[in-house]
């Protein structure tokens, strides 16, 4: 990583140590009364209201934190010597359904904003509409891929015109919490790492308008690795670099597109996002402060990536492609400063004692530590089968065709975004199941109600064999959005279900039923009386667990650890926890104690395979090795 700002030397003189401890007190949210000069350059410096200014930036997303925490991690963020607060703003969670704008509750984006300028800590809002992030889709909106013709990021009008829906009812939200209102926005950031994207040169311009006309007036800024950087710039704004890919010629573009110009490591990362089935990702705490040091001696602003991951909390998390398909796990604890549960890591302190010696900050918060608890193990279920439920859902979509998740007609015609879709059709004969790439992304597969296989992005053909000798069999496919493609030109074909025909030797299946099983709130909370039953030693799955939490008065955060259980995703009175799966390397999931309430607390588990004997809760997360 050293050798990332060797080439500095083209447009940085390098120090001999560390620059003297700069003064920052004197710019902060609250200290300035009149502001009319905003967040400039001169040179290569930042300033801000005329007075140098060097951004250090942590990234922390509202939506992978509980509300009821937003303040503690905050004041965590300034306490380590941050000035400036960096998030994201997924669009696919503000308005899930077309039309219906949710910016309530954890996803009260204002309110957010208001606490970091509370705590006097600037802020950097990246509003997309794509922003990354290692979400589903990238953090847009499943519907828009209901239009056949859909070209996502580009100009093309099916996307422009939805954008521009969705921003106009963001936008004038931040634009009054932007410095010249008096809040502390200091800078947007147009999209998200376009360059490497690029598929219509109007695209950036055309958002950067899209901001611009509805009152965003603070400095706008590009974000792009090192080898894509002038592929994602516009034109008089400012270009900040990612640590990809960096290499000398990356400073002489940036020279070239803007002079002599404040270099923002915009993504200054620790580690990335683990994913199923791989190893954990880690880092090296010493290289790390090792490219810290060296960029204050350079005189780079920063942005560390991420400060606090926090939670995929649901089905949020999307997936990438490495060799192959590979979807994210539900911690984005992501080797932060902060862990997923808000605790301190040996890298924070080492990062406060080095922001300390190089700037000066008018900080007295210390915030307290929430430990954990370990609550007593639950070993008493009740069950009821998938198959049991299956006549108490909404009415299915009857189809002679297989629809994809995004095409069914639910959700007010906006389709399915995440979960589980269940395929039904009967059979008479044939042996040889073959999907031919169309089960995206795992689909287990029954005949009746007995478990033959699953189909995914390895295994595409099955041999199924009949029990007995009956004229007809129920089939059915059982298939799960595993996440979407969170970056990368293929989003555009990133449809989830059944996409395609399947085909029973050679003989594609029609006739089908489908259900819905995107497990929102109000399908876990349904009643089902008289269906749950105690748990027996040969009950598997897919089928749901019902078991009962009691907490004391003061509900603690804690891990669950569902050690000899298989696959599936818990809920927490009523709200999506997220995924577990054996194969790690994950193997706990962070229960925030705000979800609990003193009393009882119901703990309902979705599991595809078998189900463990207990749920056991620990006071340390498990996150692989």
């Amino acid at each position: 990583m050293l050798c990332l700002f060797a080439a500095l030397s083209v447009m940085v003189q390098l120090s001999t140590g560390l620059p003297p401890r700069i003064n920052q007190t004197h710019l902060l949210p609250s200290s300035l009364q009149i502001r009319r000069l905003g967040l400039k350059f001169q040179g290569s410096t930042f300033t801000l209201e005329g007075f140098p200014f060097q951004i250090i930036a942590g990234t922390m997303h509202y939506f992978r934190v509980p509300r009821e925490y937003w303040t503690d991690r905050l004041q965590k963020l300034k306490a380590c010597g941050f000035n400036t607060l960096t998030t994201h703003v997924p669009w696919n969670l503000h308005e899930p359904i077309r039309g219906q704008y949710h910016f309530t509750g954890n996803l009260d984006l204002e309110t957010f904003i208001s606490m970091a300028s509370q705590l006097d800590i600037w802020v950097i809002l990246c509003p997309g509409p794509y922003i990354g992030s290692d979400l589903d889709l990238g953090g847009l909106p499943s519907w828009l891929l209901r239009d056949a013709k859909m070209k996502l990021r580009t100009t093309y009008r099916g996307f422009t015109k939805a954008m521009n829906l969705y921003f106009d009812k963001l936008i004038p939200k931040i634009a009054k919490l932007q410095y010249f209102q008096r809040g502390p926005i200091i800078a947007v950031q147009v999209e998200n790492e376009y360059g490497s994207y690029n598929l219509d040169r109007k695209y950036m311009s055309y958002v950067k308008k899209a901001l611009v006309t509805r009152g965003i007036k603070v400095m706008l800024m590009t974000a792009d690795n090192g080898a894509d950087l002038k592929k994602g710039h516009l034109r008089n704004e400012l270009a900040t670099v990612h640590m990809m890919n960096i290499q000398r010629k990356t400073y002489e573009d940036l020279s070239s597109m803007q002079g002599s110009s404040p270099i923002l490591m915009t993504v200054y990362t620790a580690a990335s996002a683990d994913m199923w089935g791989l190893l954990r990702q880690t880092s090296d705490p010493q290289v790390l402060m090792k490219d810290v040091r060296e960029m204050f001696s350079s005189k780079f602003s920063l942005n560390f990536h991420m400060f606090h991951g926090g939670t995929n909390f649901g089905f949020m998390a999307g997936a990438k492609t490495l060799d192959r398909y590979s979807p994210v796990v539900t911690s984005y604890d992501y080797g932060s400063l902060l862990r997923e549960g808000g605790e301190h890591t040996p890298e924070y302190t080492v990062f406060q004692e080095f922001f300390n010696s190089v700037m000066v900050f008018s900080n007295t918060i210390k915030p307290e530590h929430k430990r954990k608890l370990v609550y007593k193990s639950l070993t008493a279920f009740h069950f009821v089968s998938l198959w049991e439920i299956l006549p108490y859902l909404e009415q299915p979509i009857r189809s002679m065709k297989p629809i994809s998740m995004e095409m069914l007609p639910v959700n007010g015609n906006s389709g399915q975004a995440f979960g589980y879709t269940l395929y039904e059709t009967t059979v008479l004969s044939g042996n040889h199941l073959d999907s031919r790439g169309h089960i995206q992304d795992r689909g287990q597969v029954f005949l009746n109600e007995k478990l033959v296989g699953i189909l995914d992005h390895t295994t595409d053909k099955l041999t199924i064999i009949k029990q007995d000798h009956q004229d007809s069999h129920l089939l059915r496919i059982l298939v799960e959005n595993q996440g979407r493609l969170s970056s990368g030109k293929d989003i555009n074909l990133e449809r989830k279900g059944l996409t395609g025909d399947v085909y029973l030797d050679n003989h594609p299946l029609r006739a089908f039923t489908i259900y819905n099983l995107e497990m929102r709130n109000n399908f876990v909370q349904r009643k089902l009386p008289m269906l749950w039953k105690s748990v027996t030693n040969n009950v598997k799955g897919p089928a749901f667990y019902l078991g009962f939490l009691r907490v004391g008065v003061n509900p603690k955060d804690t891990y669950i650890k569902l050690e000899g259980w298989n696959k599936g995703v818990v809920f927490i009175n009523g709200r999506n926890l997220g995924r577990y799966w054996a194969i790690g390397p994950q193997q706990t999931l962070y229960l925030p104690g705000s979800w609990l309430q003193p009393g009882k607390n119901e703990i309902i588990v979705f599991e595809e395979l078998e189900p463990g004997k207990e749920i056991q809760f620990q006071e340390t997360p498990h996150l692989g090795y």
